[in-house]
């Protein structure tokens, strides 16, 4: 038996991180991880997808070459070729992690953990055989979350022609037609790729617009970007009599008043993930759950059982990796006796990198209205900002809404290339708890993009200068 005093099981974002962080402030570490360090994000999601969105934009980019002068001839396009890079870029991130774990003196406990005990851990590892860890001071639960079908509608999945996002990113050739089922970032990111390298796209989504949990003038302008690429866009959309075949799936989609009968090679279900809860010996050990089957935890991230912890998404919404990861942080520093910040829900960035992006923080417009605040909305669109013209990337705006009386920012939202660099400017601001004013009065380098956040403050105070 080896004995640490944190013990995580987990080596995702926050597993990870927290880990690190933890061993920094001294404690003795072991990580239970039986795929790779670096968890869903490094291995199947964030990394690997977004090495998959930056061949879409080069795909796009060369299509547009001609008018910069460029002329590139005949362009071919091979998805295998864009998905070994992803898969490369993941190896090389998920070894950074490795190399973190050596220089902080982490031990890496290669298997699958559960608590078996009070702050124990038995793990079976990759050779079979069982060991027992045991935890002095916390034991962390970090095991993050994992795709899931629809079987309620027929779209169970098969990893042939019903596919995740998992069997996505290892596909040898893009198909030439696709369904995907659920219009948040992932399925959102997803029918950006395959448009790009060809495929016929089909975008489904059951609330009244693609990436609802944005704000409708965002969900909106992505919309019309990706209608003028021909991807095929149904909200509102109820499925029915779905038909798996060995080849191909068939399927009746509801939208706007209209039947409609697809047919297509794959369909990708991108509607949610579930939390990682089952055989790790949480009933048995008494940790209690929400009502959405996250583990409940309190502001130091402990459970309802003393010394076991939960981090990151299987700890409950957003199910982000920077969410985890400062989780992870604020865990070890409770734990250390330090005077922590607690974790700050409402000021966690939201970022979807489709083209063109989405980024955003704090309140969307409509949210605004259900709480009945007195607000006012700055807007700026990239049309009229001169990088944007120089780079031919005007699509979308940046919006900033603004408490009328005080001018706090309650929420801002970004549209269009590099909003997810972008809106940290705006993250800083309503962390500390600036001003649109304040926003202003910091000189924005001229021409850049970033001329546009301070335009749309402007417009909230009813003073902007070039549109």
């Amino acid at each position: 038996m080896a004995s640490f005093d944190v013990l995580f099981l987990g080596g995702g974002p926050a597993g990870y991180v927290g880990a690190i962080r933890a061993a920094q402030l001294g404690f003795s570490v072991g990580v239970v991880e039986r795929e790779g360090l670096g968890g869903t994000c490094v291995l199947w999601g964030c990394i690997p997808a977004k090495a998959l969105l930056e061949a879409s934009l080069y795909a796009n980019h060369v299509k547009k070459a001609a008018e910069f002068g460029v002329n590139v001839g005949e362009v071919k396009l091979d998805y295998a070729v864009a998905m070994k890079r992803s898969r490369a870029v993941s190896t090389q991130n998920s070894k950074g992690v490795e190399f973190l774990f050596k220089k902080n003196k982490i031990t890496w406990i290669r298997g699958e953990g559960r608590i078996t005990g009070k702050n124990q851990l038995t793990v079976k590892t990759a050779d079979g055989k069982e060991e027992k860890h045991d935890a002095k001071k916390a034991l962390v639960v970090s095991t993050g979350s994992r795709v899931k079908g629809l079987p309620q509608v027929g779209l169970e999945l098969n990893k042939t022609t019903v596919i995740s996002s998992d069997e996505a990113l290892v596909l040898e050739k893009a198909p030439k037609s696709i369904v995907i089922v659920g219009a948040g970032a992932v399925g959102c990111e997803f029918a950006d790729v395959f448009n790009a390298f060809g495929s016929e796209v089909t975008l489904v989504e059951v609330m009244p617009n693609i990436l609802p949990v944005e704000d409708v003038d965002a969900s909106k302008e992505v919309e019309r970007s990706f209608k003028k690429r021909k991807i095929n866009v149904l909200t509102g959309a109820k499925i029915s009599d779905v038909k798996v075949g060995k080849s191909s799936v068939s399927m009746s989609i509801e939208s706007g008043g209209q039947q409609t009968q697809i047919e297509a090679e794959k369909v990708l279900v991108a509607a949610g993930r579930a939390p990682n809860i089952e055989n790790i010996g949480l009933k048995e050990a008494g940790v209690q759950l929400t009502e959405r089957g996250f583990v409940k935890i309190d502001k130091k991230m402990q459970t309802s059982v003393p010394g076991i912890y939960a981090i990151g998404d299987v700890a409950g919404p957003p199910m982000l990796a920077h969410k985890g990861e400062r989780e992870g942080v604020v865990f070890a520093e409770y734990l250390a006796g330090k005077h922590a910040h607690d974790m700050d829900y409402g000021n966690i960035p939201g970022c979807t990198y489709c083209h063109p992006e989405v980024a955003s923080i704090g309140l969307t417009e409509q949210a605004c209205k259900d709480k009945k605040l007195d607000y006012k909305v700055g807007k700026f669109p990239f049309s009229a900002n001169g990088r944007a013209r120089t780079s031919g990337e005007t699509e979308g705006f940046v919006k900033i809404i603004r408490d009328a009386k005080y001018g706090e920012i309650l929420g801002a939202h970004i549209v269009g290339a590099h909003a997810t660099e972008m809106i940290h400017e705006l993250v800083v601001a309503r962390t500390n708890e600036f001003t649109v004013e304040e926003v202003d009065l910091a000189i924005h380098a001229h021409p850049t993009l970033s001329e546009a956040i301070a335009e749309a403050a402007l417009d909230s105070l009813g003073k902007m200068i070039h549109a």
